[in-house]
């Protein structure tokens, strides 16, 4: 019968509209003042969809790059083949969309899940079209999953916070970049947090930081909290540390594209900034993600491959693609992420829990996960 992500009582935001054999992503570059939604009909259209930020967010990113090509397997003509051909084809595919954007673990670790459905069915089924049936269920209830894990994410973020910050009585919370409904599934990871304690009436107001240079702060995260009516305010990014010293942030809850064994984080550029301030002004700061993003073969974040954008998010006006800002023939240097040292970090919240320190000096992510993954 398939999933229908629109079918849907929620008022959030979204960034993926899905029905078995229709996909349409909202164009986030041209938010907040046009909404527009591009139907994809192919793995193609999710790679070009995907690099060219149309959706963005790791978990958003995985979840668009599977159904993308759900939607072209759904729609094959006529495939001449057998079960190890159809493998064939969908694993080059998955191949394929990871090199999309190579940082966001949660796309190389939805592949290789989907690659192992795949290879079951090849093995297990007679006829092609049984090992693609397999392939679209699977992705349909990745997408599920998501929904699930953003809201769990929101409700053990919101009761550790509360723990932790129990003498506050009306909570202000910064976050950076986008961690919304836009860039994921539904609810979200960090936002999902600060949109969990607004329900429960202890958050008095968010901020969000503008998040240079591509501003999905200013566009996109301040596009949400405005429509979901939370009480918010947009700040430069350099006036971070002006508002912290001003006693005016009790707690900052951010994403992570990618978190190593030790429990550094990937996560947008101006993260670690962020990190050090609060460390300075000591404001527990905290990573929202899903256990998806937890990647235990990099030992630390130095094994974290950062993926370096085009001069033009920098040299033009809107995130490139308006205007010319900066003088001609200067150099550019346009990281899209940096790492947070875990020594920064008071806590990883995930959908099973929060990874905390316990008393010692690091995380033990690999035995969270390890029992996470025995429940």
């Amino acid at each position: 019968m398939g999933i229908d992500s629109t079918a849907t009582s929620s008022n959030a935001l979204q960034s993926i509209c899905y029905k078995r054999g229709s996909l349409q992503l909202l164009d986030q570059r041209k938010l907040p003042l046009e909404t527009v939604y591009l139907d994809i009909h192919s793995a193609s259209g999710g790679w070009f969809a995907i690099r060219d930020m149309v959706v963005r967010g790791a978990p958003a990113i995985a979840i668009a790059a599977a159904l993308s090509l759900a939607v072209e397997t759904f729609n094959l003509e006529a495939f001449q083949g057998s079960p190890a051909d159809s493998a064939s084809f969908l694993v080059e595919k998955l191949e394929y969309l990871v090199s999309s954007r190579p940082t966001a673990v949660n796309l190389s670790d939805a592949a290789t899940k989907l690659k192992e459905v795949v290879l079951k069915a090849s093995s297990t089924f007679s006829e092609a079209k049984d090992v693609f049936q397999a392939y679209i269920e699977a992705a349909e209830i990745m997408l599920e999953d998501d929904v699930a894990s953003n809201k769990a994410i929101g409700f053990y973020g919101a009761s550790s916070i509360q723990s932790q910050l129990k003498d506050v009585n009306n909570l202000s919370i910064l976050t950076h970049c986008n961690t919304g409904s836009l860039a994921t599934a539904g609810y979200g990871t960090a936002l999902g947090v600060i949109r969990a304690l607004h329900e429960q009436g202890i958050l008095e107001h968010a901020y969000c930081t503008e998040t240079r240079p591509f501003n999905q702060g200013s566009r996109l995260t301040a596009f949400e909290l405005v429509h979901e009516k939370i009480p918010a305010t947009l700040i430069a990014d350099s006036a971070a540390a002006a508002l912290m010293k001003a006693g005016r942030v009790h707690g900052v809850i951010v994403g992570a594209d990618r978190v190593a064994a030790n429990g550094d984080t990937a996560n947008k550029i101006g993260t670690y900034s962020l990190a050090l301030c609060a460390k300075h002004h000591n404001i527990p700061f905290y990573v929202a993600a899903p256990l998806t993003s937890i990647d235990l073969s990099l030992s630390s974040g130095d094994d974290i491959v950062i993926e370096e954008r085009s001069p033009k998010e920098l040299l033009n006006s809107r995130g490139g693609l308006g205007e010319q800002v900066a003088a001609s023939g200067i150099s550019v240097w346009n990281p899209a992420f940096d790492v947070t040292p875990a020594d920064l970090i008071a806590g990883i919240i995930t959908e099973k829990g929060v990874i905390t320190k316990a008393g010692k000096e690091a995380f033990d992510i690999k035995g969270f996960a390890q029992r996470a993954a025995s429940v």
